[in-house]
């Protein structure tokens, strides 16, 4: 890989806070009709959050970065409640690496979350689907004696009628337990996204 292309390790302010817009995402989380007094109902947050880490952690990058995409929508979805909210942002901090997770406590970034998710709440600005890296697209390499890996998310936004394409490179490392850990991400331009796409194929040929 280019000498110049280090390792990011992103000091989180807020979630996708780095973006030209950031990440906003919207679930329509519409209330069930003709329920059973007696059936239980799994909200979206709890689909994700009672995913038992401990023993099914995503096994591969791309795995990885599609749980955490569940986890963002989930933020953005209407009614989210403060217990809902402390609940996500925990299950996704076991995504980060530990040097990610020690750049902001986890109290701080709560706080800065409950924020942001409040602001692009009133913004009305919403993701309406987003694409991860093939499994051929995503590149791995050693970095001071890590295994890393490089792979993106394309996120689409609208606002009203108006759509624009936010392209996210992440890189991850595997911990001692083996486990894919996010370490950072940046905003790429689309002429990037390309350009990385020819250099990851070019350094794999």
């Amino acid at each position: 890989m280019k000498n110049g292309r280090k390792i990011l390790v992103v000091v989180i302010v807020v979630l996708f806070v780095a973006a030209v817009l950031t990440l906003f995402i919207y679930i329509n989380n519409k209330p069930q009709t003709g329920v059973a007094e007696d059936e239980v109902v799994i909200s979206n947050v709890d689909n994700v959050v009672l995913r038992n880490l401990d023993i099914n952690y995503p096994p591969t990058p791309k795995e990885v970065l599609k749980y955490y995409s569940e986890i963002t929508t989930c933020f953005y979805q209407e009614n989210l409640t403060e217990e809902d909210l402390i609940r996500l942002a925990q299950t996704a901090r076991k995504l980060y690496d530990e040097e990610l997770c020690a750049a902001m406590t986890e109290e701080e970034y709560i706080e800065s979350l409950r924020a942001d998710v409040l602001e692009f709440n009133s913004m009305n600005v919403v993701v309406s689907g987003y694409t991860v890296s093939s499994s051929t697209d995503v590149f791995f390499f050693e970095q001071d004696g890590y295994e890393c890996a490089k792979l993106y998310a394309t996120y689409r936004l609208r606002q009203g009628t108006e759509y624009i394409y936010s392209n996210e490179v992440f890189i991850m490392r595997k911990d001692k337990d083996g486990h894919w850990k996010i370490l950072g991400w940046e905003l790429l331009e689309e002429e990037e996204v390309e350009e990385l796409q020819s250099e990851m194929n070019a350094e794999e040929a």
